[in-house]
């Protein structure tokens, strides 16, 4: 990119459902171009066409980093610099202090601002379409399993209303079988009228007999009509408990799609081994991980720039003698909670990470805070790896601890 004083013109980007406006400034600040454009073909063609003018590298900012639009700038060959939510707010009210709001000063307020401030801001780069794609299945993938959650809580809730003895015999109702064990038998009654042959052949079937189990919740089927809702609420509440449980069955089966998909690309993508060396990452939190982090390699120059953007670097609130330090709200959400994941993962399948999360705790930090601590020395590795293409060794690290005297030589756990 040529010098940002030598830039002649900057755009910015007032994205909506149906219809976007588009503001262009002089390197002065003066508006040259101003108009609303539809979210169409037809649209976005005018776009590049009253743009062409300009260039094929004017930088626009927006207040997104993903979806359409930003789609439809980088296929315009256009310079995208997206701009945090808070942050479009604040230069918003550098231009009205009066606090009044429209799409135009919304367009106009984020292109004086990436004249201004933007040689300090952070470009989108594209992804490769593998990693691309991996993204926005693990984030669904994940919206689905929110939305499993849901659904399970409110399963349990109605269970609780009409059906105690359900919840008595399973402890985790996040499993297929117990979503089974409702829509086989969904009232009191029908579970007594079952009897023991039918009792048995339910948890045969899910591979549920275990000795330390199956006379337990056979007690509990016997006796399962001795304590229940009446006749009114077990009628209404049982049909309400099997669309639950359909429901949980028919999401469960689509996740379970989506997972096939994400293991074949993971599997296909180059980093595959280098996230997938990770100790504690599995099918799950590797591609997490990858498609979160990417794979373009001159968006995080430095270990400090990925542990910001992922949330894991705390910030500071410092004036005079006042100094407060904060979790981090400003960062990608999604890789902080794979982070997290991945972090508590790894305690139980690294030997320095487990002795790392013994001395903290030790100290007095709460679970989740160790485990931010945890995911913050992580990064550093990982960005290591990720910038010389190298798997994760431990010994090698464990040795690079003890030849520099790290605290892992001298820790001992009270025991």
């Amino acid at each position: 990119m040529k010098d940002w004083n030598q830039i002649p013109f900057f755009a910015a980007l007032d994205w909506a459902r149906q219809h976007h406006d588009i503001v262009v400034v002089d390197s002065a600040g003066r508006i040259t171009e101003s108009f609303r454009f539809a979210h169409s073909a037809e649209g976005w063609q005018q776009l590049r066409a009253r743009l062409e003018r300009f260039g094929p590298e004017l930088p626009i900012a927006v207040e997104t980093s993903l979806g359409s639009a930003v789609d439809q700038l980088l296929a315009a060959s256009l310079q995208v610099f997206p701009v945090n939510p808070k942050q479009a707010e604040r230069f918003r009210e550098r231009k009205a202090p009066s606090g009044v709001k429209d799409d135009f000063l919304d367009a106009w307020s984020l292109a004086d601002a990436l004249r201004t401030d933007g040689q300090h801001w952070r470009q989108l780069l594209p992804q490769d379409p593998l990693c691309a794609e991996l993204r926005l299945l693990c984030r669904d993938e994940v919206c689905l399993i929110e939305e499993r959650t849901a659904l399970v809580n409110q399963l349990i809730q109605c269970l609780h209303d009409y059906y105690p003895a359900a919840l008595e015999a399973f402890d985790d109702f996040t499993q297929p079988y117990t979503w089974a064990f409702v829509t086989r038998f969904p009232t009191p009654k029908l579970l007594k009228q079952a009897g023991k042959r039918g009792w048995e052949r339910f948890l045969h079937m899910h591979k549920l007999w275990r000795p330390e189990t199956a006379e337990k919740r056979l007690e509990i089927f016997a006796r399962a009509d001795v304590f229940c809702a009446s006749a009114v609420t077990i009628a209404a509440k049982s049909l309400m408990a099997c669309s639950l449980a359909k429901l949980l069955l028919a999401l469960e089966n689509q996740i379970e799609q989506f997972r096939k998909r994400i293991r074949e690309l993971f599997n296909q993508h180059p980093d595959h081994d280098l996230f997938g060396s990770l100790p504690g990452s599995g099918p799950k939190i590797g591609p997490r991980l990858l498609s979160e982090i990417g794979s373009n390699r001159e968006i995080f120059t430095t270990p400090e720039s990925l542990q910001s953007f992922a949330g894991t670097a705390p910030r500071c609130l410092q004036s005079g003698k006042f100094r407060e330090v904060k979790i981090r709200q400003a960062c990608n959400k999604s890789l902080r909670s794979a982070l997290h994941y991945f972090a508590d993962q790894s305690r139980t399948r690294c030997i320095w990470a487990s002795v790392y999360y013994q001395q903290h705790r030790l100290k007095g930090h709460g679970h989740a805070d160790t485990l931010r601590r945890l995911a913050q020395r992580w990064l550093k590795i990982i960005w290591k790896m990720w910038q010389t293409h190298t798997d994760y060794n431990e010994a090698l690290h464990i040795q690079n601890q003890v030849s520099h005297g790290s605290w892992f030589v001298s820790f001992k756990p009270e025991t």
